[in-house]
């Protein structure tokens, strides 16, 4: 048993932050209901053994999504996850010195020290059989992530069903108007033409394949390893009478055997493909393009070249993205002119728009909060509100970057691209007559 009230020690880590803290041994500590932003029950003592050895993010994860530890706000209602875990990730929380851990440590008991099983929601090392990142291994981990539920995604996302950064045009540019921004910049990067053809890897819903197929005239071909967004994703390209335009494949993008494609998009897939495959990811995406040909890679980046591996095993590698790694944007250009034969043309970070886009998924999952709960389950939930919350505050805190580079397969140095392409253009929608 603790040797002094729960809720006295844990308020000398937390500081001086606006938070209350109460525990099941009856304390509470921390500044007044009345003026905090939010209250942390500590529910069990299991809460204790997740923050003493699992340490930082993935501590508070597991003691949160289990239910062993829970925030509100003093009135009860539902928190901003938001608003809490960017008070967490503030100066005032976080330096802790090795005295201070040790006396809490004496405060607590050592008892806090057994290990405890981890929440159902996260991901164990046997669910992920097989190579890293081989076929039957990346299908599982797609599945775990993807195949959560589309009506979940549905309130998450909202109407666009983007699930990548979008491109805030304007200060004041609402989530949906956003994300058609970036479906169109990436057309007009890849300077689409009526009659071309386009290969979309990791498609996801398949929002871009239809921007492009409805808007630019192209023939698209989308893929994606999971089976509920390719579902959904045929179903509304049926809707909108785009089927001889385009189509979306179950499928991994490595089965994909046509090739001589005028362009190809790979949003949001590199996060998955690890570094040491990189070479082969891009060999692959070269040897679809046509000569001059364009790619367009778009994705999630560290800000700096230290050892990925240093980044595994925390919140989201346990409970999001099974087998996610990141790499800096300058290996990844490396890797798309060494291995892909391409030249690099332009390269755009998108931090910030990433970091709005991820509020607003937020807020979004903020006002559905019942019935995500309903239709996932509260753990799973908790996972969601977590991750995005935390994403959002990385992309403000450049802990992650959002790039995108552009690449031509370049002929005898010809690009085939204007002297200084204007990427701000919008390109008016296509009509009926068009397609």
């Amino acid at each position: 048993m603790p040797r002094t009230p729960i809720a006295q020690v844990l308020s000398g880590v937390l500081g001086d932050l606006p938070i209350s803290i109460r525990a099941y041994d009856g304390s509470a500590a921390g500044v007044p209901e009345s003026g905090a932003i939010a209250v942390v029950d500590i529910v069990r003592p299991e809460a204790l053994n997740y923050l003493a050895t699992s340490g930082g993010e993935l501590g508070l994860g597991r003691a949160y999504v289990s239910g062993a530890l829970e925030l509100s706000r003093p009135d009860g209602g539902l928190v901003s996850h938001y608003d809490v875990l960017k008070l967490l990730a503030g100066d005032a929380f976080g330096k802790v010195t090795w005295q201070h851990k040790l006396q809490v440590l004496r405060d607590l008991g050592v008892g806090v020290l057994r290990p405890v099983a981890p929440p159902a929601q996260e991901v164990r090392a046997g669910v992920l059989w097989g190579l890293r990142h081989s076929l039957t291994r990346d299908a599982r981990v797609i599945s775990h992530h993807y195949d959560v539920s589309n009506r979940f995604y549905e309130w998450v996302l909202g109407p666009s069903m983007a699930y990548t950064c979008a491109v805030y045009p304007t200060a004041d540019a609402g989530l949906d108007e956003a994300q058609e921004e970036k479906f169109d910049l990436v057309c007009r990067k890849l300077d689409l033409q009526p009659g071309q053809r386009l290969l979309d890897v990791g498609c996801g819903w398949g929002r871009l394949t239809r921007h492009a197929a409805k808007y630019y005239g192209v023939q698209a071909l989308g893929v994606t390893l999971s089976r509920q967004q390719a579902e959904w994703a045929q179903k509304s390209l049926a809707d909108e009478g785009l089927t001889d335009l385009a189509e979306v494949r179950f499928a991994d993008y490595r089965s994909v055997t046509e090739t001589d494609f005028d362009a190809v998009a790979s949003i949001g897939l590199t996060e998955h493909i690890g570094v040491k495959n990189l070479p082969d990811y891009f060999s692959f995406l070269g040897g679809k393009l046509k000569p001059q040909g364009k790619l367009l890679n778009h994705c999630i980046t560290r800000p700096d070249g230290h050892d990925s591996a240093k980044h595994r095993g925390g919140f989201i590698d346990r409970y999001v993205f099974p087998d996610g790694e990141l790499e800096p944007v300058g290996q990844l250009a490396s890797a798309v002119a060494d291995h892909g034969g391409l030249e690099v043309r332009h390269e755009e970070n998108l931090r910030e728009h990433y970091a709005r886009t991820c509020k607003a998924w937020c807020d979004n999952l903020d006002a559905h909060w019942d019935e995500a709960v309903a239709e996932v389950g509260l753990g799973t939930a908790k996972v969601w509100a977590l991750y995005l919350a935390g994403s959002a505050i990385g992309f403000e805190q450049r802990r992650i970057e959002l790039h995108q580079i552009l690449a031509t397969k370049t002929v005898d140095g010809d690009a085939g691209v204007p002297l200084r392409p204007d990427f701000t253009r919008r390109r008016p929608p296509m009509t009926a007559g068009d397609l």
